[in-house]
């Protein structure tokens, strides 16, 4: 069926079909929804030369809805970091070390946030204090004509066009709280 292992990973894994049933102040309910589709990506990690899996959300979900290749990335976030860490007056860049300046095991959500911010995307949150979740990693609650680079639960994802793009999918089956998404016009 697939010529290589390349073509294996182009192959877009369409969403399941999710049924909740339960019981509230109203009675039994039965509720439906459909995961995203998913599409293994690694935003050219293994093209620029690194082996294995890593933590390396930001870098690779950033690459992928971006187009900018991963090493080029990877080099602009490890620099900014290192200016975040020696720059900030803020107590997680105090407690920073010098080590976790690569992006590698993640980038601190004010280095990304700048980013973004001067390369044209907007920030659109989802999930407010005490508001509980509303919004998933699912068909329906995301716009599905653009390139976004969405906050999960402990994790940064991209979704290019309805389909999400990862090493893996991180969904949880459709339930997976969305903080809120980066897009471009």
């Amino acid at each position: 069926m697939f010529n290589n292992e390349r073509d294996k990973m182009k192959e877009i894994i369409k969403g399941k079909k999710h049924i909740l049933l339960g019981r509230d102040e109203s009675g039994p309910y039965r509720r439906e929804h459909y995961g995203l589709d998913f599409q293994f990506n690694d935003g050219g990690r293994k093209d620029a030369g690194y082996k294995g899996f890593t933590g390396d959300c930001v870098c690779r979900a950033t690459a992928i809805a971006t187009g900018i290749s991963y090493q080029t990335l990877y080099d602009e976030l490890t620099v900014r970091t290192k200016e975040w860490r020696t720059n900030s007056n803020s107590r997680q860049a105090y407690l920073a070390k010098p080590k976790n300046d690569s992006p590698r095991q993640g980038v601190p959500m004010k280095v990304l946030r700048t980013y973004l911010k001067e390369h044209g995307w907007t920030w659109v949150p989802k999930m407010f204090i005490g508001s509980g979740c509303k919004f998933h990693l699912r068909q329906g609650e995301l716009p599905i004509n653009k390139s976004l680079i969405v906050q999960v639960s402990g994790h940064i994802t991209s979704v290019v066009n309805g389909v999400l793009n990862d090493t893996y999918d991180c969904s949880r089956d459709g339930t997976r709280c969305v903080y809120g998404y980066y897009y471009k016009e």
